[in-house]
């Protein structure tokens, strides 16, 4: 058995909440976002599903996890209600923050959530697919196939998909990359996939880690990715082509000092995980640290932002 805890909150808070619920042991997160209702499909991937309005929040989402029902549970709750609350000390928006509690059965919980997990077309040549579809290949297309367990990140949320579009602009056949909070690894593979020959997959999750050990695994790029758990870019000092991070805007103002040192000449950093409201303090942040802004891209409230090393 297992207990559904769902958490109403913010379009900006989502990854922020996710990270709090996985953290807190959770077996997976679902978002359910009523912008979902009104989005336009065009793609030939999947078989599509109704969605009912009445599953969906009237404004900002709700973020899913999913925890075992045993002894500590209340304890679990508390520490994730405690968490939620501490974000308004990193000025995030995470109003209303109502937790909901609901048990679900396992076998339920399990399958559920991988019938809404499709093949998904990121960009005109890269291919985001489950592993449980059999997707055939075009020509010319780049596959990602990606289980993401219990680690952040399918591929298909705004911030990351903002990111490979970035990715495949800039990265150059064996460019050195570091991939700062890699989650389930699908920017590393992506990298790998389009001719980068060295990737730095970097989080503080040993989850995570696990997860872009298996996927890079899975994609038979794993003697170009390498996964170490690591605080952001802590004890980093080597210079490398490409930083990528899909990561909350604060912590980006946080880290942009550090970045300038770690890129070699005209390297560039792909900065996501973006709340538009925050878009000018982080490019405020890049600018001071001495980086120049080069490009601006948007999907919905969410835009991811590139800049370069220019000395």
């Amino acid at each position: 058995m297992w207990s559904e805890i769902s958490i109403h909150t913010t379009h900006e808070a989502i990854e922020a909440v996710s990270n709090i619920l996985h953290e807190a042991g959770a077996g997976g997160v679902v978002i359910e976002d009523s912008l979902m209702l009104t989005k336009e499909w065009e793609t030939p991937f999947g078989e599509m599903y109704s969605l009912s309005p009445d599953d969906y929040p009237d404004e900002g989402v709700y973020v899913k996890a999913y925890l075992p029902v045993n002894s500590f549970l209340g304890e679990t709750i508390e520490q994730i209600k405690e968490s939620i609350n501490n974000l308004r000390l990193y000025d995030i928006d995470y109003s209303p923050g109502t937790i909901t509690i609901a048990q679900v059965n396992e076998e339920d919980w399990a399958s559920s959530w991988k019938q809404y997990y499709k093949p998904v077309a990121i960009t005109e040549h890269i291919i985001i697919a489950p592993t449980w579809e059999n997707y055939e290949k075009k020509e010319n297309e780049i596959v990602v196939e990606l289980d993401p367990g219990m680690a952040f990140g399918t591929g298909t949320h705004p911030t990351t998909k903002l990111c490979i579009v970035e990715l495949e602009k800039y990265i150059k056949n064996n460019d050195m990359v570091y991939d700062v909070g890699c989650g389930s690894g699908v920017l590393s593979v992506v990298a790998a996939k389009l001719g980068a020959s060295e990737i730095h997959a970097f989080d503080i999750d040993t989850v995570a880690i696990n997860t872009t050990i298996l996927n890079s695994k899975i994609n038979k790029v794993d003697e170009k990715v390498l996964p170490k758990i690591n605080n952001l870019l802590d004890g980093i000092t080597k210079p490398t082509d490409i930083i990528v991070a899909n990561i909350l805007a604060e912590v980006i103002v946080r880290l942009a000092k550090s970045i300038t040192p770690l890129l070699k000449q005209q390297g560039v950093f792909i900065a996501s995980g973006i709340i538009v409201q925050k878009e000018q303090e982080v490019k405020y942040a890049l600018e001071e640290a001495g980086l120049k802004i080069v490009d601006s891209n948007y999907d919905g409230e969410w835009v991811s932002i590139v800049s370069k090393r220019s000395e």
